[in-house]
């Protein structure tokens, strides 16, 4: 199991002969564009079935709503309305827009100047810009909504949860310091849906509330859903890892928002972007994950958020399950010497 709390080197813990330098993801949420991009092309390298049935859910664009089975890679939307700005501000915090796409212009008014419209997220503006043009049609722009994004995926702990609960041995710490899950000895107990302080990790099924009636590809029907009932997540391309190649998510981002690397280097350059941003006057650029001394020991996914964890879904404070079993063998020790004590007292006073 290894150490079980603080900082660590993953690889060594699970005592790999060949020692390779740690990989991970530097996730750049200031410069998503929701292109979701990555989600596509992982499905596509991981041969992932789609989620449920082809319907609407009115979770805004998104409609793969969260991280599971068969979603390794999500991109969420965030929007925030001016009640949420406003309350924001009241707090003293500066936020951050990504920008807002103007409409085209009516027929018959003047043309639209576009040369103020923000093309690189920056600090919202202390009051509610107002628009004097009453012949456009318009939707609304940074100060009266905001539009976050960040592509989630598994965090890939230095400390993980989800294996050291697992009792077939199903999850395994590679020699990138990832972890992976064997699907062929998973026996879908869902002891590591429970161990995920992310909430990361999901046994697979069909995505529907009921049994499947029909089988095929239209609204409707449903495709035959390989390895279900086993638990799936993020595998950082292990495949693709031992070739020396760059996991599929990362390779396909247009905008390298998904960066992959070594994660010390990886650590490096989030420190000094959250730095350039905080120059530039973004003071709520904050790093999640890159604290060797939090909960889980630092993440191997390190990402770079415009706002609190807890606007993008993501627990403020995480803390693996097994951090505490030091603390909690001691007590049961101390509790049952007690026991032992008082058993021996009480059977010495009835020999008298």
């Amino acid at each position: 199991m290894g150490q079980l709390s603080g900082p660590s080197d993953p690889s060594a813990d699970a005592h790999w002969s060949t020692h390779e330098e740690r990989k991970g993801f530097f996730t750049d949420t200031s410069i998503c564009i929701g292109c979701k991009a990555c989600e596509v092309a992982c499905k596509e390298w991981n041969g992932n079935p789609r989620d449920g049935d082809l319907a609407l859910t009115g979770m805004s664009y998104d409609n793969t709503v969260a991280l599971g089975a068969s979603t390794w890679r999500h991109v969420a939307f965030i929007e925030q309305n001016s009640d949420r700005i406003a309350e924001a501000r009241e707090s003293g915090r500066a936020l951050v827009g990504l920008g807002m796409p103007a409409m085209p212009a009516m027929p018959g008014s003047p043309p639209e100047d576009r040369s103020s419209l923000p093309t690189r997220p920056s600090p919202l503006p202390a009051e509610p810009a107002r628009s004097e043009a009453t012949s456009r049609v318009e939707v609304p722009d940074t100060p009266e909504f905001r539009w976050l994004m960040s592509s989630d995926v598994c965090k890939h702990c230095t400390h993980a949860g989800c294996l050291d609960v697992c009792p077939t041995g199903a999850l395994f710490r590679t020699e990138f310091g990832t972890v992976v899950i064997q699907d062929d000895v998973c026996n879908g107990c869902g002891t590591c849906v429970a161990g995920c302080p992310f909430g990361v990790v999901e046994r697979r099924a069909d995505g529907t509330a009921a049994p499947t009636t029909r089988s095929g590809e239209r609204k409707g029907e449903q495709p035959e859903v390989p390895k279900r009932g086993v638990a799936q997540k993020c595998t950082l391309c292990y495949d693709r890892l031992l070739d020396d190649e760059t996991p599929a998510c990362a390779k396909t981002c247009p905008t390298t928002s998904i960066k992959f690397g070594d994660h010390d280097d990886l650590v490096d350059d989030a420190h000094a972007r959250v730095r350039a941003l905080h120059e530039q006057g973004m003071t709520e650029a904050r790093l999640y994950g890159a604290n060797p001394n939090d909960g889980v020991g630092g993440t191997g996914s390190v990402f770079l958020l415009l706002d609190e964890p807890e606007v993008y879904g993501l627990p403020p404070d995480p803390r693996v399950c097994t951090a505490d079993l030091p603390a909690m063998y001691k007590r049961a020790g101390i509790a049952a010497a007690g026991m032992l004590a008082a058993a021996a007292l009480s059977f010495l006073r009835g020999g008298r």
